[in-house]
C-alpha cells in the first residue's frame, strides 16, 4: 500500500494568513490525509490541533526551530499540543561554509536531539539544496550522515536533493528507515525558479517513490512558491500523486 500523502502547511501560508480555517477545509475536502504545520497564522496552536482533529487531518510532524536556548519550551508545548512526536528543522547555507562550520552544526543538532529525546520527541533535518555542495572535497549531506547522532532522522526534500545535483532515489536507498518523511515538489530544478504542481515539472517520482518503500511512513507535498494559482496546484498535486497510485489520499 502507498503512504498516505499530506500537505506541508508552508505551501499555502499566504492563504492561511487570511482564512486558516477555511484554506484547511479546502485541504481536507480535496482528500489529504495529513498536514505538516510550519507556524499558525491567526490561530493558536490548540485551536489549529482541534480544527485538524474536527476534519479527521493527521498531523504527520511540523516543521520548527530546535528545542534549545529561549524557544526549547515553546517548542516542546506545542508540539505536545499537536500530539506530534516528530519536529523538524532546517540548515542554513552558511553552515556548510567549511568543515569547522559543518561540525558545529552537527553539535548543536545533537545537543537538540538530545533535548527532544528527554521530552519524547525525535528530532529531524529537512535539507535544501546547499546541503549538496562541497565541503573541502567532500559533500556536506555526507558529513550530515556521518556527523549527526543517529537519532537524528532525515526528511529529505526529494526536489532540492536534484536541484543541488544530488540524486534522491541514491539518498533515500542509502538512508533507509532514517527518512521516514518525504517531501515532493516539482519544478525546473532551478533554486531561483518558482515551483509547478507535483506531476508537471522535471522531476520523475515513480523511482523515487519506489525507493522510499517500506521505509517512508509519509509522502508530504510541499511548494515554497509556484507559477500559477497555489491552491490549485496543491489540488493538481493531490489528484497526480493518488491517480498514479504513487501515494495513499482519503478520496
Amino acid at each position: 500500500m502507498p503512504a498516505p500523502i499530506a500537505l506541508q502547511l508552508y505551501t499555502v501560508r499566504e492563504q492561511l494568513a487570511k482564512n486558516f480555517r477555511d484554506v484547511v477545509t479546502r485541504i481536507a475536502e480535496m482528500g489529504y490525509v495529513g498536514v505538516e504545520p510550519a507556524g499558525f497564522p491567526g490561530i493558536e496552536p490548540d485551536e489549529a490541533s482541534d480544527l485538524f482533529a474536527d476534519l479527521g487531518l493527521e498531523v504527520c510532524s511540523m516543521h520548527t526551530q530546535l528545542p534549545v536556548g529561549k524557544q526549547k519550551n515553546e517548542v516542546i508545548e506545542v508540539a505536545k499540543e499537536l500530539e506530534v512526536t516528530r519536529i523538524i528543522s532546517s540548515t542554513g547555507r552558511d553552515n556548510f561554509a567549511s568543515m569547522d562550520e559543518v561540525k558545529k552544526l552537527c553539535d548543536r543538532w545533537n545537543q537538540a536531539s538530545a533535548i527532544a529525546a528527554e521530552n519524547d520527541l525525535e528530532l529531524g533535518l529537512h535539507n535544501h539544496w546547499w546541503e549538496f555542495t562541497e565541503v573541502e572535497g567532500r559533500s556536506g549531506f555526507d558529513l550530515l550522515i556521518e556527523n549527526l547522532d543517529p537519532a537524528v532522522f532525515f526528511q529529505v526534500d526529494t526536489y532540492w536533493v536534484n536541484t543541488g545535483g544530488g540524486d534522491s532515489v541514491e539518498v533515500l536507498e542509502k538512508l533507509e528507515d532514517r527518512a521516514p518523511l518525504v517531501h515532493i515538489k516539482d519544478g525546473p530544478c532551478d533554486p531561483q525558479a518558482d515551483m509547478q504542481a507535483i506531476g508537471e515539472g522535471k522531476m520523475d517520482f515513480p523511482p523515487i517513490v519506489e525507493a522510499s518503500k517500506g521505509t517512508a511512513e509519509w509522502l508530504i507535498v510541499e511548494l515554497d512558491r509556484c507559477a500559477t494559482d497555489m491552491i490549485e496546484a496543491v489540488e493538481k498535486s493531490y489528484s497526480y500523486l493518488v491517480g498514479e497510485e504513487l501515494a495513499r489520499g482519503a478520496k
